[in-house]
């Protein structure tokens, strides 16, 4: 069982969602940090959804408010998020080309 530790990352992130990471097959993947960057002089509010394979659509966080110069931890800390093969990770901006995202993630294969 290997363990590889990711960065992954988007910059510009606007209103359409954009796909973020997506869990390969055969493996397993930790959420270790996920922060959202606040890019433009507006504020903005950002959506954080999560696919599963068994179909459910949940959202880490739903317009949840990021002010000018700041940015938004979504996970990090004591928590941690498990996505499993074929799992999506989606943000979205209420704001053009308004967000940066980081991912920090465990990849076990």
């Amino acid at each position: 069982m290997a363990n590889t530790f990711k960065l992954e990352t988007d910059t510009g992130v606007g209103t359409g969602a954009a796909t973020i990471y997506t869990c390969p097959s055969a493996t397993s993947t930790t959420i270790i940090g996920l922060s959202v960057a606040n890019i433009t002089s507006s504020s903005i509010s950002v959506d954080v959804q999560l696919e599963n394979n068994d179909g459910d659509n949940i959202y880490l966080v739903k317009a949840a408010p990021v002010p000018v110069g700041s940015s938004l931890v979504v996970v990090g800390g004591d928590q941690k998020v498990v996505m499993e093969a074929s799992d999506i990770l989606k943000v979205t901006s209420s704001a053009a080309t308004s967000a940066d995202v980081a991912l920090s993630i465990l990849e076990i294969t």
